[in-house]
């Protein structure tokens, strides 16, 4: 055997369907491309059976789902999800995630598959991203039949940009443009996949890490815990909830409060990360009232305002926000 055969059998290849290409099998086949196994592989599109079981790896395609080499979600009696945690069946960028997205997340971390920093990343990224493109790729509905879209999204989402690179009726196709048109595609939902994983990786995990710091001193200035301080300002409103319940803490924090570059804000917790309502909003005499008037009115130096709906207000010191915290609560 010549060295040239040699090397060409030691290329891996991933097999995929050939044919219109959508969002699930681009990611899949890019996230397969981030492992040291497959990171030079070579990408097949075909339906023959023959051809697919000499590839390596089998996605989206062939009735088969083992979780070594085949990874469809096509066939009759398929209900593969994520976790028990999860619903969505799983299409087959939710397949190749489940069983690869640790090694994946462990690498850009540089932690073991097995830390729970892994684990904590690996359900939080399928679940922000990867159970978006399951849902949409099984035809699942996000919302119940009966709400009406007030427009239409399927030009702007991942699903409708990926399904936009496959050629027109009225365009020229053949086995080589779509095969063109599918590695754009995967890079198109890689590219994404990538920026997703930095965040939650550079980002979000940090974030977590000064939400709980803060949640286990706030009995620095208030003995319940009601009130959380943030010398440096981070995102907390995805963390808090959950960071409350694992810490032992229950739903005692009431107001946040943070530097914007300028002065301080106090903000009210609301009763969940989307909720326009609040645990305990600042008190209704503050509400819609600024500057001056506001000091006057609390008789807290240096207010700024409170918003007329008092889930957020402001002072021009640290001081004066605790101030307007410790007043908020006992009004």
């Amino acid at each position: 055997m010549t060295t040239d055969s040699k090397r060409a059998k030691l290329i891996m290849r991933i097999g995929t369907h050939n044919g219109t290409f959508h969002a699930d099998e681009a990611l899949a086949v890019y996230m397969l491309r981030l492992l040291s196994k497959y990171k030079d592989a070579t990408v097949v599109r075909s339906r023959t059976p023959e051809i697919l079981d000499a590839c390596d790896i089998v996605v989206d395609v062939s009735a088969k789902y083992d979780g070594i080499k085949y990874f469809d979600h096509h066939q009759k009696g398929f209900e593969e999800t994520f976790s028990r945690e999860f619903n969505t069946k799983l299409s087959s960028a939710g397949l190749i995630f489940k069983h690869f997205g640790k090694e994946i997340i462990s690498s850009t971390v540089d932690l073991a598959e097995a830390d729970p920093t892994v684990v904590l990343l690996h359900n939080k990224i399928y679940a922000s991203m990867i159970e978006a493109i399951d849902g949409s790729d099984n035809g699942i509905p996000q919302y119940p039949d009966d709400i009406q879209k007030a427009y239409d999204t399927r030009s702007i989402t991942l699903p409708g940009m990926v399904a936009s690179l496959n050629p027109t009726w009225n365009e020229e196709s053949s086995d080589e443009i779509l095969y063109t048109q599918f590695l754009k595609a995967s890079e198109l939902m890689g590219s994404t996949f990538m920026n997703v994983l930095k965040y939650y990786c550079k980002s979000w995990l940090p974030a977590r890490d000064i939400v709980a710091q803060a949640l286990n001193e706030a009995t620095k200035y208030d003995p319940e815990g009601r009130i959380v301080v943030f010398d440096q300002f981070t995102s907390w409103k995805d963390h808090i909830f959950k960071l409350e319940t694992e810490l032992g803490y229950g739903k005692r924090t009431l107001y946040v409060l943070y530097s914007d570059g300028k002065g301080w804000r106090i903000q009210a917790v609301p009763l969940t990360s989307s909720s326009f309502q609040s645990r305990k909003a600042l008190p209704e005499a503050w509400r819609g009232v600024r500057d001056d008037d506001l000091s006057e009115l609390s008789g807290i130096e240096g207010c700024v305002f409170v918003h007329a709906s008092g889930f957020i207000g402001g002072n021009q010191t640290r001081e004066g926000a605790l101030k307007m915290a410790y007043k908020a609560i006992e009004l």
